[in-house]
């Protein structure tokens, strides 16, 4: 959902903020006030193309800014690209210099355009006169068609995945042949290297350096070993003899005194711990002896180590896995034959599995296909557009065209006039009609998918669910009016109890409907143009819708008609 929507130094704006809600968010003003401004900003803020144009005259730079509810799907999107991200926000700001450079960031963070149009799918979808389709593609269409009737593709899904495995394995298996066969032969040397040096433990050369170090300081080790010896128990005046002598005489004075039984414990605790490290040191002495043959041959075998680190691996771990995998690529290149055969017949029996599953997907959406057809055709009829509506979904079962969402194309046909052929959504010669059109099409999947009549079940119908996004329609009641207009509010007002939904409007009889209405005014100050943005409160909206009906001298009939309206609208 979007939270808030800020434009500084942007066109004819100074500084404006809006701050929206749940619901049907609706935003009206006279003619040429500059609403169309604020979505263009949104659009910005969601990928589009800038242009040093936007900044207003006398500023270094535009500064666009919104705040929108953090989704699963674009923390995913952030995380991917190196983007710390929110569990609860996403700030996106973006910054247009007026020498034609410009800046993005993501939650403060610096980020680039083409992230913002990785998220705008995710955060909202902008149905404008400029840009009618947005993000309406092949996969919003067939997502849609989805959503309506609960279909959920991860059976399919699966079987693409274990098919495209095992065809990029053959693929590896069959190019460059010859390069491998040439390899082979360096393979088998590498192989042969690794494998003599019997290579048993990962922390060898640790181990054998250890050793070294004792064997390279023997003699030091040992003299240092005794003398520790002499000093704590041997010689004159040892540390275990005067602790043995200051023990008896705490001895003599803790018969008469108690107290001191604490002391005399600590006491011959401490010679007895020294008698022990006495005993350790001669012991360690006893064992250490020098052998200049057993150095050599560590020093031989730690210099055999470091060869094979330097040609295969920092860690003695590496080395060995390197060995594993060429061993790997020569079975493979002794048993390219075998090993091919078993690919290819693995590979048919993962395309078939696919076409099964796939065949039920196709079969799943055309059935859906005929009832959104239906359906959408009277929802399109009550915003006053007599129409052909038709969904096609038309299966390519070339493999070149498989893919985790099947292998359909889906593509919604319409013919606005009598006697014209069928054509593509996107080729509407009118905005407005496309966004009614969108309109209807987002009403019907909405309320279908929420009665769960389509045929998908509970579960994968909450699989394939989106999260709920931003919808903006901009100049939606172009060319209607009356009954039409309220037909068209009521739909807006029924699809945003899911989604929040931002539209401009110039109807009376759809304003009413809004759960927020924002005022956009144009106004002049010290000689500059500015436009401003406010949410009003009730007693504003009643004048605003009056001003709506009867121009810009309100009436007592066109102020009653305001308050009817709304009354009707809840």
């Amino acid at each position: 959902m979007l939270l808030e929507l800020r434009a500084e130094n942007y066109a004819v704006i100074d500084e404006a903020v809006a701050s929206f809600g749940a619901g049907l968010n609706l935003l009206t003003g006279e003619t040429g006030a500059g609403k169309s401004i604020l979505i263009d900003a949104l659009a910005l803020l969601l990928g589009g193309k800038a242009s040093s144009d936007v900044v207003r005259h006398g500023a270094e730079k535009a500064v666009l800014g919104c705040v929108f509810e953090s989704t699963p799907g674009a923390v995913a999107i952030l995380d991917a690209n190196g983007i710390d991200a929110s569990a609860d926000d996403i700030l996106l700001r973006r910054e247009i210099a007026a020498g034609g450079k410009g800046r993005v960031f993501i939650n403060n963070q610096p980020a680039t355009v083409a992230v913002l149009r990785e998220l705008a799918p995710e955060l909202g979808l902008i149905h404008t006169q400029g840009e009618t389709l947005g993000s309406f593609d092949q996969a919003q269409q067939r997502t849609l068609l989805d959503r309506f009737g609960g279909i959920a593709a991860e059976d399919v899904a699966a079987a693409y995945a274990a098919w495209r495995a095992t065809t990029v394995r053959l693929e590896e298996l069959q190019a460059a042949e010859q390069d491998r066969l040439r390899m082979a032969e360096l393979w088998r040397f590498q192989a042969k290297e690794i494998e003599q040096a019997q290579l048993a433990a990962e922390a060898e050369d640790a181990q054998l350096e250890a050793e070294k170090g004792v064997l390279a300081n023997a003699e030091k080790l040992y003299t240092a070993a005794m003398s520790a010896h002499e000093l704590l128990y041997e010689q004159e005046g040892a540390a275990a003899a005067t602790l043995g002598a200051a023990l008896k005489q705490v001895e003599e004075l803790a018969r008469y005194d108690a107290k001191l039984a604490e002391p005399l414990a600590l006491l011959a605790g401490a010679k007895a711990a020294i008698e022990d490290v006495s005993a350790t040191m001669q012991h360690y002495a006893a064992r250490v002896q020098a052998s200049p043959e057993r150095l050599a041959e560590i020093e031989d075998r730690l210099a055999e180590l470091d060869r094979l680190k330097r040609k295969y691996g920092q860690t003695l771990a590496e080395v060995m896995r390197f060995g594993e995998d060429v061993a790997r690529r020569l079975a493979e290149v002794e048993n390219r034959d075998a090993l091919m055969a078993e690919l290819w017949l693995q590979k048919e029996r993962d395309a078939a599995a696919y076409r099964a599953r796939a065949t039920e997907l196709t079969a799943a959406r055309t059935a859906s296909a005929g009832w959104l057809e239906r359906m959408a055709t009277t929802q399109i009829k009550d915003l006053a557009m007599y129409v052909q509506f038709k969904v096609v979904v038309k299966a390519d079962e070339q493999p070149a065209n498989w893919s985790a969402h099947g292998w359909d194309r889906v593509d919604y046909m319409i013919a606005t006039n009598a006697g014209e052929p069928l054509k593509p959504l996107d080729q509407i010669a009118s905005g407005g009609e496309m966004s009614r059109v969108m309109l209807a099409l987002k009403v019907t999947v909405e309320e279908n998918f929420a009665t769960g009549r389509g045929r998908g079940s509970r579960k994968s119908r909450e699989q394939i669910l989106p999260t709920p996004r931003m919808l903006v329609f901009d100049e939606i009641d172009i060319g209607i009016g009356g009954r039409a207009a309220e037909a068209v509010g009521r739909k807006l007002k029924t699809l945003s109890k899911r989604q929040q939904v931002v539209c401009i409007t110039h109807l009376p009889q759809i304003a009413a409907f809004a759960d927020q209405h924002f005022l956009i005014e144009k106004s002049e100050k010290g000689g500059r143009t500015r436009t401003s943005i406010r949410r009003m409160d009730e007693r504003e909206r009643e004048s605003e819708i009056a001003r709506m009906l009867s121009g810009a001298k309100l009436t007592e009939t066109s102020v009653e008609h305001a308050r009817q309206l709304l009354a009707a609208s809840r």
